[in-house]
């Protein structure tokens, strides 16, 4: 399947490719090392749309073609077009993207090889988890070139703590993949040869369980690391107690305490967060 092509360029900005449970997203515009121009992020977004209702589809793995993962906006396009109406629109349309991949029911991947820079990098931090090839860096450097990172910022803040995220955003400076697994951007550093290996060990292990509990369960962790302490706590029972009464989770224990292999009846959890 292909997800939007340009008016002028049949090429696909973005490639999607299906293996078992797992979708395979790939940024398709390798000359520019992936950039996230209008076209690029109008692709992406409806790319993630189809997906999400698509219940064979168990998770997602995000990349890019070529040399890099994405090295962030089209500086070029937005030269092109000086206006703050435009960058106001180009920069809310991103930070739909980047909530979009937060309310995707299936997990996503970001499988990061070459660059992940500004916008890139912020990409990787928006994805739910992340494996990087060894030899892939991440700067969010958008202040080497007089434009604080604001918007990467939200990301990357929410996956690193607070100095090393502001270290990154005021040096524009770049982080090799180990660093960026110490502070906690990706959850893996393998050798490039390994990346997709790797990736699909992490793939299987999360299409093994339950599809609807581990929606909800993403929309829970996102919900409740927005609240205080009590309101978080409160969601988080409510959503166990939701969980247990599911004859997902009544199976599961009974298996458990049988000591068998789960026979996974149909879903029917209910995904919505509330709080009261």
């Amino acid at each position: 399947m292909n997800a939007s092509t340009d008016s002028v360029d049949p090429t696909p900005w973005v490639t999607i490719a299906r293996k078992g449970g797992v979708a395979w997203l790939t940024l398709n515009r390798p000359g520019q090392y992936n950039a996230l121009s209008e076209q690029m992020l109008r692709a992406l977004h409806a790319a993630l749309d189809a997906l999400a209702g698509d219940s064979s589809v168990r998770v997602v793995v995000l990349g890019g073609a070529g040399k890099a993962f994405c090295a962030g906006h089209d500086l070029k396009q937005m030269k092109a077009n000086p206006s703050e109406e435009y960058y106001q629109r180009l920069f809310d349309q991103c930070s739909a993207l980047m909530m979009r991949i937060q309310s995707l029911p299936q997990p996503v991947i970001a499988r990061v090889h070459g660059i992940a820079t500004a916008a890139g990098c912020q990409l990787v931090a928006a994805c739910d988890l992340a494996i990087a090839a060894a030899d892939a860096r991440f700067a969010v450097s958008g202040v080497n070139v007089g434009l604080f990172c604001s918007s990467p910022s939200v990301a990357l803040s929410r996956n690193v703590g607070r100095k090393a995220a502001f270290e990154m955003l005021v040096t524009g400076e770049f982080i090799d993949a180990q660093a960026a697994m110490q502070r906690g951007l990706v959850n893996r550093c393998v050798a490039a040869a390994a990346l997709d290996e790797e990736i699909l060990k992490l793939a299987a292990a999360i299409a093994a369980k339950p599809p609807g509990v581990i929606a909800a369960g993403k929309a829970l962790f996102y919900a409740q690391l927005e609240l205080g302490l009590a309101p978080a706590y409160q969601i988080a029972g409510q959503a166990m107690a939701c969980n247990m009464i599911d004859d997902v989770a009544q199976e599961g224990v009974s298996a458990f305490i049988e000591k068998r292999a789960p026979n996974w009846p149909p879903a029917t959890l209910d995904l919505t967060v509330t709080e009261s």
